[in-house]
């Protein structure tokens, strides 16, 4: 009878980079020290991951959903909102429009917002008393409006009502393009009564929204303390709630999600995966890693697989600190040391690849590796870039990822053309 092995796959986000002057053009992963890494290389085979087609960056949402199981077509049609909605427990509408956005700065010339700051210098306290203010907010046409506070300055709108439709344009210009201001919401497709009157109401939150928290009290004693007010919103991948089918959910595994970051969460919630979270767990370099994995070892005794999420990689490279991610990077390295012990198949990977140069996602491939009982070895003994693009996993997709540490568990039978909606 074939054995079974348990799994367990760290997802780093952001985890590639590109190369740091100040590092002699090593990426923050190759400059840092990471022994444990580097025996879990040495002990196994490594790679250069493509979360989707190569040179395409991709959202955590879309990149964390295809390790997690989505497949390839699901996975580039998910919106972020309704994965948002369901990682802070309000996704139970099935006819509501979920919408991912930020608290932000917002300055009103005539008709048009101005944005100063994106996300309201990252508000991390009073987002609950913004939204309370605001209430369920009419907006017309029998459709109202709700706000709920995510993680920091992050939002999901709620908006219910009769005939909506995702098919809107984001008023968010992106950090790229910030200098356009709060973009008008306008229907795709012109000809679309849905999404015009769906459109309409997106414009008449934003002015609503503005007009009632430009003086409310939170806001008016973070000027004071000479910060960024949180006056208005920016919105961004609206969406329904999906129907889902995914290959671990095909193969009857119970799958666990240990991570403090509401969109991870909520691709787990809305996935039926158990969600393990704790006070300490943050989507910060501070996160408790150790914790993380202790609570990761103790879940694979009625799990199948586990995955554990750390979030701090690619928060340190959108600030673009290079030394703060090489040092969380061998901080993790020191976490991971006690799964090193464990008759595991262990995959470390990243969703995508954040440059600490840039601040910005990157289509760069992502250094991987699986070590697995019996499984087998590569001639790569250390974990970096370089290193993993002469590994024996060559250069794969996430997707493929998963499947290669599944088939590692042993749990994977030949493939049967009615199971193609599982794998493309």
């Amino acid at each position: 009878m074939v054995k079974h092995h348990k799994g367990i796959m760290v997802i780093l986000d952001g985890l590639g980079d590109r190369g740091i002057v100040a590092f002699g053009g090593k990426t923050p992963l190759e400059a840092a020290k990471t022994p444990n890494l580097d025996r879990l290389a040495a002990r196994g085979q490594t790679g250069l991951v493509d979360p989707l087609v190569p040179g395409l960056p991709l959202s955590t949402h879309t990149a964390t959903g295809l390790l997690f199981g989505l497949p390839h077509k699901v996975a580039r049609e998910l919106a972020r909102g309704p994965v948002e909605a369901a990682g802070i427990r309000i996704a139970d509408d099935p006819h509501g429009l979920y919408i991912r956005g930020n608290f932000a700065t917002l300055e009103k010339t005539d008709r048009h917002f101005s944005i100063l700051d994106r996300r309201a210098g990252r508000i991390d306290a009073g987002t609950d008393l913004l939204a309370r203010e605001l209430g369920e907010i009419r907006l017309g046409e029998q459709i109202t409006a709700t706000l709920h506070p995510a993680t920091h300055h992050r939002v999901v709108i709620k908006l219910s009502g009769p005939g909506l439709s995702a098919n809107i344009t984001n008023t968010d210009p992106g950090n790229r393009y910030h200098e356009l201001g709060v973009l008008e919401c306008r229907a795709i497709n012109a000809e679309d009564a849905a999404a015009l009157h769906t459109a309409q109401a997106i414009n008449r939150l934003t002015n609503v929204v503005h007009e009632k928290l430009s003086e409310h009290p939170v806001n008016l004693a973070r000027l004071a303390a000479g910060d960024p007010p949180a006056n208005g919103i920016i919105c961004r991948s609206p969406g329904k709630l999906p129907k889902i089918r995914t290959t671990i959910e095909h193969l009857k595994l119970k799958t666990a999600v240990i991570a403090g970051e509401k969109t991870v969460l909520g691709l787990a919630a809305m996935l039926g995966y158990t969600q393990i979270k704790d006070p300490g767990f943050t989507s910060l370099p501070d996160t408790d890693l150790q914790k993380k994995v202790a609570l990761a070892r103790h879940a694979l005794a009625d799990h199948d697989l586990v995955y554990l999420h750390i979030k701090g990689p690619d928060i340190c490279a959108h600030d673009l600190d290079p030394v703060a991610k090489r040092k969380l990077l061998e901080a993790i390295d020191d976490a991971i040391a006690p799964l090193l012990q464990d008759d595991l198949v262990i995959g470390i990977t990243g969703d995508h690849s954040t440059d600490s140069n840039t601040g910005r996602h990157s289509g760069d491939p992502v250094p991987s590796l699986l070590c697995a009982p019996h499984g087998r070895l590569d001639q790569v003994t250390e974990f970096g870039e370089a290193s993993c693009a002469g590994g024996g996993l060559g250069r794969i997709n996430s997707f493929g990822f998963l499947l290669s540490l599944l088939d590692l568990m042993n749990l994977l039978e030949n493939y049967h053309r009615e199971d193609a909606d599982l794998y493309f």
